[in-house]
């Protein structure tokens, strides 16, 4: 099967995630890292979740899933291994059409959940359509080795200057240019050893004075406070 790649705004959609174990508890961190808004439904829940449910950060229903339970919900996730739960469903998000996600079972699946990398917002996924999770993991933890958290501030810093670069009204063609010069492969270095002054030396040579000493200021204040 051919899965097409995409990134999901989940902030503030409802959630349903279908068991209480460590499988489920992985996943809610996740869903509620990006802003979902989780129901949990089990009969028991790991001491972890039962947490997140006392701070009010999950909702929790004490019971089994019963059919209509995914009513209105965005994305659901079925985190058992009770098989007959997971037909059912799966079943009931495909005739809502609903995303659908019953871990570690790709044929009871409409999306599959890839290995990732995250450093600040930058995120890298690894998937191999379910061939081999294990696959994935490995090649999630080779990445790991190469992409320090130099990387997601990086990805910081370029969220500044893209404003910046793309109010001058060049064209794409041109500030296509200036992104990758922008990219110096020793950025990551310099950030790494906070060496604020090739940086700046850097954006000017590349921007001139189309970088604002307000933007510079910014820049060095968050390279300071990591």
């Amino acid at each position: 099967m051919k899965y097409f790649p995409v990134n999901l705004d989940i902030s503030g959609r409802s959630c349903v995630v279908i068991g209480g174990g460590k499988v489920a508890a992985r996943k809610v961190d996740t869903l509620l890292a990006c802003g979902g808004m989780v129901r949990l439904i089990s009969p028991e829940l790991t001491p972890e979740l039962r947490k997140l449910e006392k701070t009010g950060q999950v909702e929790w229903l004490k019971r089994q899933y019963r059919r209509g339970d995914l009513a209105e919900a965005f994305l659901v996730i079925a985190a058992t291994d009770d098989e007959a739960v997971q037909v059912e469903v799966f079943s009931e998000a495909e005739q809502n059409g609903q995303l659908i996600n019953v871990a570690d079972v790709p044929q009871r699946c409409n999306f599959i959940l890839p290995a990732i990398v995250k450093r600040g917002d930058l995120t890298i996924s690894v998937s191999t359509a379910g061939k081999s999770p294990a696959l994935a993991r490995q090649l999630r933890q080779n990445i790991e080795n190469l992409i320090g958290p130099e990387y997601g501030i990086l990805a910081e810093i370029m969220g500044v200057l893209r404003p910046e670069v793309l109010e001058k009204g060049r064209s794409h063609q041109e500030n296509k240019k200036i992104f990758a010069a922008l990219l110096d492969k020793s950025f990551p270095a310099w950030i790494r050893k906070r060496d604020w002054l090739m940086i700046e030396n850097h954006l000017v040579d590349v921007l001139g004075n189309n970088i604002s000493p307000e933007c510079l200021n910014t820049l060095k204040k968050m390279l300071n406070c990591h």
